[in-house]
């Protein structure tokens, strides 16, 4: 895996968490009610769901690449048209939010549990990820050191990410409210995600 690529995938991941859903309005929601200390149980519930969501897609796509390395690369062709398609999309979508706070009382392991269970079923899951992280993986190199950085990767972006809606959403609630910042907030990830898609078939075509 080149470093470009890698990078390409950084923005990609980036893009992917910052998308208010299901998880994002998890987390907000109870962030506006129990305030900053649901922060770190929800980003560490958010990072292990993505741990469950994406394990299990390693498995798929280990089968896949064993199983025909054509059927591989045509997936990470189709991965990579549709960040691009996703991120036009994205860019084209207003801005709304609406979370309502969570004020019933809640430990930290609830939470934590609650936010596991929700970004582990998210509709962009396990599927999302079979089509998504091919296309960032060298067929030429070893297998399990690429997914390992990938992996380890997306998690510390996903948590990160989980924190920082978290404190938003405790100490500047009018900005997670506001359609005009959660429509720049779609319209930088949807460049983001056209970006990481050509340059993903950029980078894998001057090979």
């Amino acid at each position: 895996m080149t470093f470009e690529l890698w990078l390409a995938f950084v923005a990609a991941s980036t893009a992917l968490v910052l998308i208010p859903g299901p998880t994002v309005l998890l987390v907000v929601s109870y962030a506006l009610g129990q305030g900053w200390r649901a922060a770190l149980p929800m980003a560490v519930g958010v990072a292990l769901g993505d741990f469950t969501a994406v394990s299990l897609s390693i498995l798929g796509i280990g089968a896949l690449l064993m199983a025909s390395a054509t059927l591989f690369t045509i997936v990470k062709w189709v991965g990579a048209a549709y960040l691009i398609y996703l991120g036009i999309k994205l860019f084209q979508a207003g801005g709304t939010l609406n979370a309502e706070p969570k004020t019933d009382a809640s430990s930290a392991l609830r939470m934590c549990a609650h936010a596991w269970l929700v970004t582990s079923l998210n509709p962009k899951g396990i599927l999302f990820f079979v089509a998504f992280f091919p296309q960032f993986i060298d067929q030429q190199a070893a297998f399990w050191p690429q997914v390992l950085i990938l992996q380890g990767t997306f998690l510390v972006i996903a948590f990160a990410n989980a924190l920082a809606y978290a404190f938003f959403a405790s100490r500047a609630r009018g900005l997670v409210r506001s359609a005009r910042v959660i429509s720049a907030v779609n319209k930088t990830g949807g460049a983001m995600l056209i970006g990481a898609g050509v340059a993903s078939v950029t980078v894998r075509t001057g090979n």
